[in-house]
């Protein structure tokens, strides 16, 4: 039986990366975000069985379709990786735009839970029962940048978040874990290697990483057979300040 996945924020940096090397495995992918043009780009790069539906994760109603969507083509679903998210400029706390604060916690958080909450109730009911949640978390959310608080916030929810559906999904046979990634090479992290605050205050590039690392890191927790779940993993570039960081 062939393997269904959605990924979504598949438009761009990990989240392509992630449904490329996945429809390079075999798997079926549907791929979900903002920017219809920008899924299609994943599409062509994907060359393998696929389905586009533009949907935005903040509105639970477009979430619901998407997994609608899925079924009606493919039956089932298999994996979420539950990819999507924003990283807002860097402000000081106190100076924080409230709509910025807004924005992070309902795409960040927010749309996570709609994606996770649709994917339990399609994967409770398929036969057979069951399927895996990769949430995408981050190195923040286990230590904050200078000036990241929605980011942190937000990452640091997504982890329990993770904590809570993994336990909850045991009696469904739905394995749910967590990849936190630092540094991958992409365009939310290109100012990283022109340089980005560091916790004393001053500027200084950072190395990154290849998002084919990460791509691959996520299809291996994919391809677990269902008695086996990666619960949490940190997958970073190797010389970045965050062993020491602060």
């Amino acid at each position: 039986m062939r393997r269904t996945a959605i990924v979504t924020g598949a438009g761009s940096g990990i989240g392509r990366a992630v449904a490329v090397e996945l429809a390079a495995q075999g798997w079926s992918v549907a791929l979900t975000g903002r920017r219809h043009s920008a899924l299609e780009g994943t599409a062509q790069a994907a060359q393998g069985d696929t389905l586009v539906h533009a949907a935005d994760v903040t509105d639970p109603a477009a979430v619901a379709q998407v997994f609608e969507a899925v079924v009606a083509k493919w039956g089932r679903v298999d994996l979420l990786f539950n990819n999507a998210g924003i990283f807002p400029p860097a402000a000081p706390l106190e100076d924080l735009d409230l709509d910025t604060w807004r924005a992070a916690v309902d795409v960040n958080l927010n749309g996570a839970f709609y994606c996770l909450q649709a994917a339990f109730r399609v994967m409770k009911a398929q036969d057979p029962r069951g399927g895996r949640i990769i949430n995408n978390g981050s190195i923040s959310a286990h230590a904050p940048r200078p000036h990241s608080a929605p980011y942190t916030t937000t990452k640091h929810a997504m982890t329990g978040l993770t904590k809570s559906a993994a336990l909850d999904g045991r009696a469904y046979g739905i394995a749910v874990g967590q990849i936190d990634i630092g540094n991958a090479a992409s365009d939310m992290t290109q100012a990283m290697t022109q340089g980005v605050m560091q916790s004393d205050g001053t500027y200084r590039s950072e190395p990154v990483m290849d998002v084919g690392h990460v791509a691959r890191a996520v299809a291996h927790m994919a391809a677990l057979p269902p008695e086996a779940n990666v619960l949490f993993t940190t997958i970073m570039a190797t010389h970045m300040p965050f062993v020491g960081r602060g």
